[in-house]
């Protein structure tokens, strides 16, 4: 069963098309303010614009104006979009309990729609049934498009100075455990869109205002999109609509979008890379020191890595997570399981996000309680995936992978922060193990020498350290 992401993004790809046509049967665009009248205006719209349509936006205020007949329409209208096109009803639902459910069981039993407009007001109980099951979903209100919206999106937060809107993006991409939450970012404020996308760098992002709002197309998408190019939909009404021709103005649009994502694309890869920002961040919050440092093993290193600050850079946090969910949505497994005791933060962070559950094995065996030697539920027979900080020889995840299969998990992969490019990967291959990094020491070191960032003295040391490293490994 495809989620409902998954749905809009094999659509997205499926016509390269980011177009999610508005069905606004406005009364001065009807020759009657009729159900029947509205009804055709939005088929007309439908059979034009389908084959470049990456979903349909119904706006259910129109047909409710209509009465019970105009409802009826709605339903009609619905059906007749051709299967495979995501459905997003526009009706900004918000209420809590049996209220909530009876609204998500029309808007997705009775109407048909794949996902409906929520109002995050009401918190996450709220939401729960319009989330309950993969296929159907919700767009979260987050930063809308009307000149209103600061009056409380952008209220500071006293514990975190940053605006309501960048908490709500963050919430929603911690409450998409099932693949399809969005949320909606009015194009008409590319700066808060480009926020939002950093609070929430996997979330689909339903962007109105483009058009007759006066948004721009070009920033928004330079603003909203993901690095694969998609992620961001963009909702138009009146400028296919009223237009003369509206298969072409659909097209038209679509072409646009293409040439900007392909422009966007093509500036990003010429730009530090999002991983490089990462390495950044992690040296501004001296999480990597240079200097004169002892390590446990007596060694004089000209360099110390210690990820354990990251606990005091919750930003940073978050973002060291989302680096690895590129990585582990590649890879087949059940469970995280963190290695005590740098990675068990960053694990946690990665679960919130990802949405898999998480195990640790202990460093020592409990003497009491249940004496175990693993923390968290698990079956024997599932597939686990290891999380640390850093990869060095692969000594501390031979222990783990030791103890984990003695519980009858099974481990192929092991993902890490940074790779120190001394051994670990060659040892785990060695034993059956596949090892996956986020970052290497080497490119870390060569991009922070290129933007001056640290002085060529440090770095010379420390990739003769390194050198050494590997050859005593």
């Amino acid at each position: 069963m495809q989620s409902l992401m998954q749905m809009l993004e094999g659509r997205a790809r499926a016509v390269d098309s980011l177009l999610c046509v508005g069905l606004d049967p406005h009364p001065a665009d009807l020759p009657t303010p009729t159900p029947e009248a509205a009804k055709d205006f939005c088929l007309r719209l439908i059979q034009a614009t389908a084959p470049v349509a990456a979903a349909f936006k119904p706006n259910a205020a129109f047909f409710e104006a209509l009465g019970a007949a105009g409802m009826a329409a709605m339903g009609e209208v619905i059906a007749a979009i051709p299967p495979g096109i995501p459905v997003i009803l526009d009706a900004k639902r918000g209420d809590i309990a049996s209220t909530a459910e009876a609204y998500a069981q029309a808007a997705f039993d009775v109407w048909g729609a794949h996902a409906l407009t929520l109002s995050p007001y009401l918190g996450r109980d709220a939401l729960e049934p319009f989330l309950r099951s993969p296929e159907r979903g919700a767009f979260l209100l987050c930063k809308t498009s009307n000149p209103g919206a600061a009056d409380l999106q952008d209220l500071k937060l006293a514990a975190t100075g940053q605006p309501l809107f960048e908490q709500v993006a963050r919430l929603a991409q911690a409450w998409n455990t099932h693949d399809n939450l969005g949320l909606v970012v009015g194009a008409t404020h590319p700066d808060s869109l480009r926020r939002v996308r950093a609070a929430a760098p996997e979330l689909w992002i339903l962007a109105p205002g483009v058009g007759a709002q006066g948004g721009d197309l070009a920033a928004a998408l330079r603003a909203g999109l993901r690095a694969d190019g998609l992620g961001l939909l963009v909702p138009v009404s009146r400028a296919i609509s009223r237009a003369e021709d509206p298969a072409q103005a659909a097209q038209s649009l679509v072409q646009a979008m293409r040439s900007s994502r392909a422009e966007g694309l093509g500036q990003a890869a010429a730009l530090p890379s999002q991983r490089m920002a990462l390495a950044d961040a992690l040296l501004e919050a001296g999480c990597i020191k240079f200097g004169q440092f002892t390590l446990k093993s007596g060694l004089q290193s000209p360099l110390y890595i210690d990820l354990r600050q990251l606990v005091s850079f919750p930003q940073v946090l978050e973002q060291v997570a989302a680096a690895y969910l590129p990585i582990l949505r590649g890879l087949a497994f059940e469970r995280l399981a963190a290695l005590p005791y740098a990675a068990i933060p960053i694990a946690t962070a990665i679960s919130l996000q990802g949405g898999w559950p998480l195990l640790y094995p202990r460093k020592e065996a409990k003497t009491y309680g249940t004496r175990a030697e693993i923390e968290g539920l698990y079956q024997a027979g599932e597939q686990v995936v290891i999380i640390d900080d850093l990869a060095t020889t692969g000594g501390s995840k031979f222990e783990a992978i030791e103890k984990l299969s003695a519980a009858g998990l099974q481990v192929r992969d092991v993902v890490v922060l940074i790779d120190r490019q001394s051994g670990a990967a060659q040892a785990l291959e060695q034993a059956g193990c596949r090892l996956h990094a986020v970052l290497t020491l080497g490119e870390m070191l060569d991009h922070w020498e290129q933007a001056g960032r640290v002085e060529q003295a440090h770095t010379r040391a420390a990739r003769e350290f390194l050198a050494g490293e590997g050859s005593r490994g």
